[in-house]
């Protein structure tokens, strides 16, 4: 009967070891193995055969990338309050077995190795923004996630871990701040305003000025050929006057008439135009002999110092 127990339990210690014996190791994970504490190799995923104990599994590490928010406050050169808020995306370096060691031995455990990360970028950020001013903050946040990069893979990569990005979601400042930004913004945009409407109304009396000037000049022009054509018309009328003038005396002449009927004619046709187009009423005219002979003289006279002019 003892001996029987004596089986039993040795068969269970057994199929407790064998068990024991094996490990198994999930995808993005990676094990570490410790022989009485000290570092002895690692475990990559899948079935995994260990001493049984002997060696331990000391602990087991996340090779996916994970991520922390961070909410801190920076003050700017200009004594500017600046609040932040950010996502810090991370990853173990690769999985070569010396990185594995320091990750797994850097820090006693997860909750250090957080705040060693977290309080080292916002001291990264912090020495940034304490040299540039309020109003440069926002336009920089690239500057700021570069610079911190910079600052930080070295020490990551001595911690094991690299940084895979740093975004600034947030950036905000006091609120007597952002309602004077608001203001300014406000204000720089009703001188734009101002601006944009004087142009305009410049833009708008030139092209008006320039439009009224070519009317000015397209009018002169039209009024000058106008003139050009009536100086024209009224020299021809005159041209055809004088040769039909010519040719009534000549005919006269061979006739035996006097020409002086052809005055007559043209002062009566003037007598006759002035009454049909005259705005006035009345017309005084000497009707007596003695006026119609000396009106007839007077045209004769000027007729006479005409051809004199015309043959000198």
């Amino acid at each position: 009967m003892d001996i029987s127990i004596s089986l039993t339990v040795i068969l269970v210690v057994l199929i407790v070891i064998l068990f024991s014996s094996f490990v198994t190791v999930k995808q993005g994970t990676i094990a570490v193995v410790t022989i009485f504490g000290k570092y002895r190799r690692i475990l990559t995923p899948g079935l995994n055969f260990k001493i049984p104990l002997i060696e331990l599994i000391y602990s087991r590490i996340s090779i996916q990338n994970r991520s922390v928010e961070l909410e801190f406050q920076a003050v700017t050169y200009d004594q500017a309050n600046v609040y932040f808020k950010a996502m810090l995306l991370y990853s173990v370096l690769d999985q070569r077995e010396e990185t594995i060691k320091n990750v797994a031995f850097k820090f006693v455990d997860e909750r250090n190795l957080m705040q060693a990360l977290v309080r080292t970028v916002e001291g990264s950020i912090r020495a940034f923004v304490a040299t540039k001013r309020q109003a440069d903050v926002l336009i920089l946040r690239r500057d700021i996630v570069e610079h911190v990069k910079e600052q930080l893979d070295n020490i990551l990569e001595s911690w094991g871990y690299h940084l895979q990005d740093l975004q600034l979601n947030d950036i905000t400042f006091d609120d007597i701040i952002m309602k004077s930004m608001s203001q300014v913004v406000a204000s720089n945009n009703l001188k734009a305003a101002a601006e944009n409407e004087g142009q305009a109304l410049l833009i708008t009396k030139t092209k008006a000025a320039e439009a009224e000037g070519n009317a000015i000049k397209i009018s002169a022009e039209a009024e000058r050929q106008a003139a050009q054509l009536r100086g024209q018309g009224i020299a021809l009328f005159r041209e055809e006057v004088a040769k039909g003038m010519t040719v009534a005396a000549k005919e006269m002449q061979e006739a035996n008439m006097d020409t002086s009927v052809i005055l007559f004619t043209m002062w009566t046709e003037s007598i006759k135009h002035f009454g049909e187009n005259s705005k006035g009423n009345v017309i005084f005219l000497d009707g007596s002999v003695d006026g119609l002979q000396r009106t007839m003289k007077e045209t004769m006279g000027l007729n006479l110092l005409k051809d004199d002019a015309v043959k000198k």
